[in-house]
């Protein structure tokens, strides 16, 4: 008797209903008691990652001051140099979300949810990602920074480097 041809006689018979309804139930409360067992590999996995971002973003500033330094210390006639960098603000965190529009007429509404995740016992919004301080200013001293030649490099290359305007850049000859 092939495997229908069973499960149709089993269905069919007397007690297919009560079959059906079991089979329902003990679904429904293997959903149940999977969604009260903690996740705990997700929740690690999300703290990780976050920590690792945050350590990164506390010496984001004085990497860029440094390798920035480096940078332009090979420009021509620019010498010793360092640089000081200001941060508008701290780094960003962006969490997911989901957006729905809705529109009837002339009206637009929109609606945003955040993505909400559980881990430990509390629920937290999914982290997306985490940006970067963002850079408000520089200012540049090097032993060359009398020359005008000099200064205009170096203006250049840091508001290449930073995206900042030539207002929020500031060059001087070091002592």
């Amino acid at each position: 008797m092939k495997l229908s041809e069973r499960l149709q006689q089993i269905l069919g018979g007397k007690y297919g209903t009560a079959v059906v309804l079991a089979l329902g139930a003990a679904g429904l409360l293997l959903l149940l008691l999977s969604s009260l067992m903690p996740d705990t590999g997700k929740a690690e996995s999300t703290v990780s990652v976050t920590d690792a971002v945050s350590a990164d973003a506390a010496s984001y500033c004085s990497d860029t001051e440094k390798r920035l330094s480096e940078f332009l210390g090979r420009i021509d006639g620019a010498g010793e140099v360092e640089v000081y960098l200001t941060v508008g603000s701290g780094e960003k965190r962006v969490y997911a979300s989901d957006v729905r529009e809705n529109r009837s007429g002339d009206r637009r509404e929109v609606e945003e949810k955040y993505v909400m995740i559980n881990g430990s016992g509390s629920r937290t919004g999914l982290l997306e990602r985490v940006e970067a301080p963002e850079i408000t200013g520089a200012v540049v001293i090097c032993t060359g920074g009398d020359s005008p030649r000099v200064q205009e490099k170096i203006y250049c290359a840091v508001e290449a480097a930073l995206g900042l305007s030539p207002g929020k850049v500031y060059v001087a000859k070091m002592e």
